[in-house]
C-alpha cells in the first residue's frame, strides 16, 4: 500500500496564525476600551479579524490591491474621526492598531513569524502600560531623558563619525579612543541607573556593591561621611571594603573588553583580591535594617566629563610612552604607583589599549600597582572624611592595596 505524504501548506499555517493574532488584538483592544473609553468606538473583535484577513489576502493577490485596501480603511476611519472629534475625542490609537493589524500579512511573508508576533506583544504591552508608565514618570525626572540623550550622542552620533586611521605616535585611532569613552560611560551609566532606580534605599551593602562598580573612591568618601553619625559603623565599614572589592571586578571586566591577554593574567590576582575583600566585608557585616540613599544623583554622562576623560586618556598614553621609552618597566611601575593617587581609569585604559614596548607581564604589574596605590588613597580618605571612625575599613582597604602592589614582585 502506497504511503500518502500529507503536509499542511505554509500559506495555510501563516493564514491561520494571522487570523489568530488579529482576533487577539481585537479582543485586547475591546478590553482596553471597556476599561478606559466606555464609549462607542470603531470596530470590534470580528472587525480586526477581518482587517488581518484583508491585509494577508490583498498582499498575496497584488501590492496594488493591498494599497487600495489600506486607502479604503483610511477613508472609513477619516469619516469616523470627523464625527469623533465633535465629542472632543482626538485619540487615533484605533487607527494605529488597525494599520498594524493590516500589516500582519505582509510582515509574515517578508520577515516570517517573529515580526507580527513581536508587534502583537508590543500592542498588548502598550495598551496595558498606563499604570507602569505612570509609575515610571513618577520616578524619572526630565533630566534622565537628557542623560539618555547624551549617552546616545556619545555612542550613536559621535562614535561613527570618527576616523579609524591611527594617530601618529599614539598608534591608536580617534574611533578607538572614543570607543573607550563610550564603554566606560556605559559601565558607569548602568551602575548609576541600578543605584538610582533599581536598588535605591536598599541598604549600605548594596551601596557598596554598586558604588564600587561606579566609583569606589566616591563611594568610600560618602560612606565615610555617614560614619560620622556613629550609627551602624561596622555595617558602613563592611560596605566600604565591599566597594574596593568590586573595583577589582570592574577593572577585570574592563581588561577583558580591551586586552583579553592581560585579562587572563589578571584573573587570578584580581579574583583573589576581590574575594578577599568580599570575605572581610562579610565577616565584619552586621545585619541592619537601616536604609541609605543612592550615593550619587549626579549625571555620570556630562559631555564635559566625557571629553575630559578622552583628553586624560590621550595624555596618559603620551606620558606612559615617554616613561617607558626613557625608564623602561621600572619607570612604568613608579608611574603606576603615582597615578594610583589620581583617577586610575584613563591610565589603566591607556595601558590596555596602547601599543607600548612592554610585555603583558609589565602591563599586568602596572595595573595591579595602580589599583593598589588607589586603595591606599581610599584608606586615607576613609580616615580623613570619617574623622578616624571607620578604622577597620581603612585598615583592610590598606591591606588589600598593599597585597595588590606586592603581588607583581612576589608572583610575576
Amino acid at each position: 500500500m502506497q504511503k500518502i505524504d500529507f503536509q499542511i501548506p505554509y500559506d495555510l499555517i501563516h493564514f491561520i496564525y494571522i487570523v489568530a493574532l488579529s482576533f487577539l488584538v481585537g479582543l485586547e483592544l475591546k478590553a482596553y476600551r471597556i476599561a478606559k473609553v466606555k464609549k462607542s468606538t470603531l470596530g470590534s473583535t470580528r472587525t480586526f479579524t477581518f482587517i488581518g484577513i484583508m491585509g494577508f489576502v490583498f498582499y498575496r493577490i497584488d501590492l496594488y490591491y493591498y494599497l487600495l485596501g489600506y486607502l479604503a480603511l483610511s477613508a472609513v476611519y477619516s469619516i469616523y474621526y470627523f464625527h469623533k472629534i465633535k465629542d472632543d475625542r482626538t485619540s487615533i490609537i484605533s487607527f494605529l492598531i488597525i494599520s498594524l493589524v493590516y500589516s500582519f500579512g505582509p510582515l509574515m511573508e517578508i520577515f516570517n513569524i517573529w515580526m507580527p508576533t513581536l508587534l502583537f506583544v508590543l500592542i498588548v504591552f502598550v495598551l496595558n502600560a498606563n499604570r507602569s508608565l505612570k509609575y515610571l514618570f513618577d520616578k524619572i525626572n526630565e533630566e534622565e531623558f537628557e542623560t539618555l540623550g547624551k549617552f546616545l550622542l556619545l555612542s550613536a552620533v559621535i562614535l561613527p563619525l570618527l576616523p579609524h586611521n591611527k594617530i601618529p605616535y599614539l598608534n591608536i585611532s580617534a574611533f578607538k579612543i572614543w570607543l573607550v569613552v563610550v564603554i566606560i560611560s556605559a559601565i558607569s551609566y548602568g551602575s548609576y541607573i541600578a543605584q538610582k532606580y533599581l536598588f535605591r534605599n536598599k541598604g549600605y551593602m548594596i551601596t557598596g556593591l554598586l558604588g564600587g562598580l561606579y566609583s569606589s573612591t566616591a563611594t568610600t568618601v560618602v560612606l565615610a561621611k555617614k560614619s560620622l553619625f556613629r550609627e551602624n559603623v561596622r555595617l558602613i565599614e563592611s560596605a566600604i571594603i565591599l566597594a574596593t572589592a568590586m573595583m577589582y571586578i570592574r577593572l577585570w571586566i574592563i581588561a577583558a573588553i580591551f586586552n583579553f591577554d592581560a585579562a587572563l593574567d589578571l584573573l587570578l590576582p584580581m579574583s583573589f583580591l576581590a574575594l578577599f575583600g568580599i570575605a572581610v566585608a562579610l565577616l565584619l557585616y552586621k545585619k541592619d535594617t537601616s536604609l541609605v540613599s543612592a550615593i550619587d544623583d549626579r549625571n555620570p554622562l556630562e559631555l564635559g566629563t566625557a571629553f575630559l576623560f578622552a583628553l586624560l586618556f590621550v595624555v596618559m598614553m603620551v606620558v606612559t610612552n615617554l616613561v617607558i621609552e626613557k625608564y623602561g618597566d621600572t619607570g612604568l611601575k613608579v608611574l603606576s604607583f603615582v597615578i594610583g593617587f589620581t583617577d586610575i581609569d584613563p591610565f589603566i585604559l591607556s595601558l590596555l589599549t596602547g601599543k607600548f614596548s612592554v610585555t603583558i607581564k609589565d602591563i599586568v604589574s602596572a595595573v595591579l600597582i595602580a589599583a593598589g596605590s588607589n586603595d591606599i588613597l581610599k584608606a586615607l580618605y576613609a580616615l580623613i572624611f570619617g574623622k578616624g571612625i571607620p578604622k577597620l575599613a581603612a585598615f583592610w582597604v590598606f591591606v588589600i592595596g598593599v597585597f595588590s602592589i606586592l603581588y607583581p614582585y612576589l608572583f610575576l
